[in-house]
């Protein structure tokens, strides 16, 4: 048999009945829809999630006061809450190979008051290198100087959620500039407001407020020799990220005179570390997303199979009379597997069509941007192509093996 033919012939065979073909070509492509649009929305989710922690910093690694304990039935406790950094301790991290810049912080929640409106927020005391190490880019105005810092100036750069909670909904960048705030009854000047970049996983710098850190010593801790919220440090390259971890572990250890490990004063957050984990947990998620879509596509290849054995039921005459004129198994075997091949590929180019157009709506929303990537597509193409082949064997040998003389007597 010809191709040219074997191609009229699969057509005129799915065309006979157009009902039955297209609710068989539906399983196949709510399948592939499924697959890819699922797939799609997880690779998103992964982007998303990584961009998030990325935003925090640059090379950031973290380091904050007490450890990670276990209390009780399994409670986490601890970090974050005792007071074991100092400024001597950012100053000796400043001298480790492969840090670019060390910023520490002072930080706490306080009632920020502004023309007869307040907000509880935090006030973070931190220095000139935090722009760089966290990625802030200043909106309006400037950021704190080391200048100001050691002077305790008065002033302070406010997130733009700060503005419009102490200054009104209307209220734009501009119009904070220059106005002062309470801040636990102390007045400061604004002199910057940064762009909004939203909630990074760790804190929102929109609804922050930054003073410097020397201001921040002085007025709220009491004296100029607090301890420090935390010590933000910006390695060099993100290759040196683990050896500048473990080199700021052992110099803080030695400093604080501990040689055992577990007993730490102090925890190290690296922001690869974060990433990979994330990254971890959305791959994961997505890979279960895609096996369960993919159940579907074995629903659909059922499908397929059924119509495929029906088929060869109502065609048995058909198959004894092209077998009584001279056809052999092997046309008749690539007469109906080519029937069902046909099916998977109609409803996997259709499927992934239809992936593709879910995707772009759910970026649509906004809610996240739905990445179809190019292996999704060919896999999905792929595995269509298996079901038609796979599912349509079986029904095909059976027609190729049937005994012509029986299939012409077939009621």
């Amino acid at each position: 048999m010809r191709n040219r033919d074997l191609i009229d012939e699969t057509y005129a065979a799915l065309s006979a009945n157009k009902v039955r073909s297209s609710l068989t070509v539906l399983g196949i492509v709510i399948g592939i829809a499924s697959v890819i649009a699922l797939t799609a929305i997880g690779q998103g989710a992964q982007s998303s999630i990584q961009s998030s922690i990325q935003s925090i910093g640059s090379n950031l690694i973290e380091v904050m006061p007490g450890a990670s304990r276990q209390i009780g039935f399994g409670v986490s406790g601890g970090r974050g809450t005792a007071r074991s950094l100092t400024v001597a301790d950012e100053n000796a991290i400043a001298q480790v190979a492969n840090v670019a810049a060390v910023s520490g912080e002072l930080s706490s929640r306080y009632q920020v008051a502004a023309s007869g409106a307040n907000t509880n927020t935090t006030v973070d005391g931190v220095d000139a290198a935090y722009l760089t190490i966290r990625n802030l880019v200043i909106d309006q105005g400037s950021f704190i100087t080391d200048n100001q810092s050691t002077s305790l100036a008065k002033v302070a750069v406010v997130g733009p959620t700060v503005v419009t909670d102490i200054f009104g909904t209307n209220a734009v960048a501009s119009d904070a500039l220059g106005q002062t705030v309470r801040i636990n009854n102390i007045l400061f000047t604004i002199i910057g407001v940064t762009k909004t970049k939203g909630a990074s996983g760790i804190g929102n710098t929109d609804t922050t407020v930054f003073i410097p850190i020397g201001t921040a010593m002085q007025y709220f801790a009491g004296n100029g020799n607090a301890y420090l919220s935390n010590i933000d440090i910006q390695a060099t390259t993100q290759g040196d990220m683990t050896q500048v971890q473990n080199d700021v572990t052992a110099l803080l250890m030695a400093r604080h005179n501990i040689s055992d490990p577990t007993k730490a004063d102090f925890s190290i957050l690296n922001q690869t570390d974060l990433v990979s984990a994330a990254s971890s947990v959305t791959s994961t998620l997505t890979t279960l997303l895609a096996a369960v879509a993919g159940i579907s596509l074995i629903v659909g290849g059922i499908g397929i199979m059924n119509m495929m054995l029906t088929t060869v039921t109502e065609r048995m005459r058909e198959i004894g009379l092209r077998k009584a004129i001279g056809a052999t198994k092997k046309d008749i075997n690539n007469q109906f597997l080519s029937e069902a091949i046909a099916l998977t590929f109609i409803g996997g180019g259709i499927g992934i069509a239809l992936g593709w157009g879910i995707s772009f709506a759910v970026t649509l929303t906004g809610l996240l941007t739905a990445q179809v990537t190019l292996s999704s597509v060919l896999l999905a193409f792929g595995v269509s192509a298996g079901i038609g082949i796979i599912f349509g064997w079986y029904p095909a040998r059976r027609a190729a093996n049937l005994n012509p003389i029986d299939a012409l007597r077939y009621e």
